[in-house]
């Protein structure tokens, strides 16, 4: 299994994760079997926003002996009142949560503290000089949780939060068809049997871009949540797209994101990870989103990099997808950012150097203008 680096926090993430709210349907010896399992399989990084007990106690049970071997994001403000899930930033409900959550995972700290769904600015604002947020620094400080977080299905929002400095990493929602959608959706919405999507859009909110350029730009480090789009980007009859996509497929798209660390997938059965986990060693053509995106009836990414990499290879070993994603977050701003120039620079070949061959265009499934993109990136960033 893969890891890498998740933003600021330092931690080494599986690129699989397990997203867990999915156990409660699952009888208890069978859930935590599951979560054992996908243990074996190498998986380190799991979220539980779950507020409900049995959810916890089961996450609690599979860790028994195993504890160091996770990396867990755990939830200020998921609460469980009268039998029902409720998000609140009231103390008197946050407090009490988190420390049923300590006691159900058997553990005396949480690797990540997650200040949970923040989702508009009004509460993002709300935060600010609160109870709440005076709590998590507390925890923080008192080493009951080692990191900060925060989770949002806004990109708006989102990147007021990676922007604030309070946060290391962000749970969000990635995948292709997500990443076509204004911000002002709601997600409620988007995961619709009926909701159609906008013919008109192509290629990725402008939104959702910045906030991954925000995130890599300030090595704040995405766990996805919402990968497989509740399952709808599966089925031809209801994907967006007017076309399904595999789980690995899905899976690639979220890791060629700028920021992203790991995605989490739930799952219900041993299969379902082991096919999860078979992303590692999957051939390029079982990875390869981009073929189907540009094909597509619905929606195109025309023109766009997606960092796919079909271009590979080149004739002088350029990086041509990981040079257009610097590039892309650079372009934006005013200036080059200090981290994003230092990334690149570390390149074994640089922009300067492409022939320009244009083999690798021909190769694009979304007609992106390579050579010249090359050229552009060595005047930026001056080689």
């Amino acid at each position: 299994m893969n890891k890498r680096q998740l933003g600021k926090t330092g931690l080494l993430v599986s690129e699989i994760g397990f997203g867990g709210e999915w156990l409660e349907r699952h009888p208890e010896e069978e859930a935590v079997e599951l979560v054992r399992y996908a243990e074996k399989q190498g998986i380190n990084v799991m979220d539980c926003w779950m507020p409900d007990p049995k959810s916890r106690d089961i996450l609690g049970k599979a860790m028994l002996g195993s504890r160091e071997n996770w990396i867990v994001q755990g939830h200020f403000g998921s609460t469980w009142q009268n039998g029902q899930y409720v998000r609140t930033r009231d103390m008197k409900y946050v407090k009490p949560a988190f420390e049923d959550l300590l006691y159900r995972l058997k553990t005396d700290y949480i690797d990540i503290g997650m200040i949970h769904y923040v989702d508009t600015e009004e509460d993002w604002a709300s935060l600010q000089d609160s109870d709440f947020l005076r709590y998590v620094m507390e925890m923080k400080e008192k080493g009951v949780i080692r990191h900060i977080g925060a989770s949002s299905h806004n990109p708006k929002v989102a990147k007021a939060v990676v922007q604030s400095g309070i946060v290391e990493m962000i749970l969000f929602s990635v995948n292709p068809a997500f990443d076509m959608l204004p911000s002002s959706e709601k997600l409620e919405d988007l995961l619709t049997e009926g909701y159609s999507y906008d013919k008109r859009l192509s290629g990725i909110d402008p939104e959702r871009a910045e906030l991954y350029q925000v995130c890599e730009e300030n090595n704040v480090g995405i766990t996805v949540m919402k990968g497989f789009a509740g399952g709808r980007l599966f089925d031809e009859k209801r994907s967006p797209f007017g076309v399904g996509l595999t789980p690995l497929q899905c899976i690639h798209y979220a890791l060629t994101r700028p920021g992203v660390s790991s995605i989490l997938c739930g799952y219900d059965t041993k299969e379902q990870v082991d096919e999860a986990v078979r992303y590692e060693n999957a051939s390029e053509e079982e990875k390869d989103y981009a073929s189907v995106l540009a094909n597509a009836p619905l929606h195109s990414y025309r023109g766009e990099c997606t960092y796919c990499g079909h271009c590979k290879p080149c004739a002088v070993n350029l990086d041509i997808a990981i040079i257009n994603k610097y590039y892309d977050l650079a372009a934006m701003q005013p200036t080059v950012p200090a981290t994003v120039r230092s990334h690149y620079l570390l390149l074994e070949h640089q922009a300067s150097e492409c022939i320009g061959c244009r083999e690798c265009e021909s190769r694009c499934p979304f007609g992106v203008p390579i050579a010249e993109r090359m050229q552009k990136t060595a005047q930026l960033f001056g080689r």
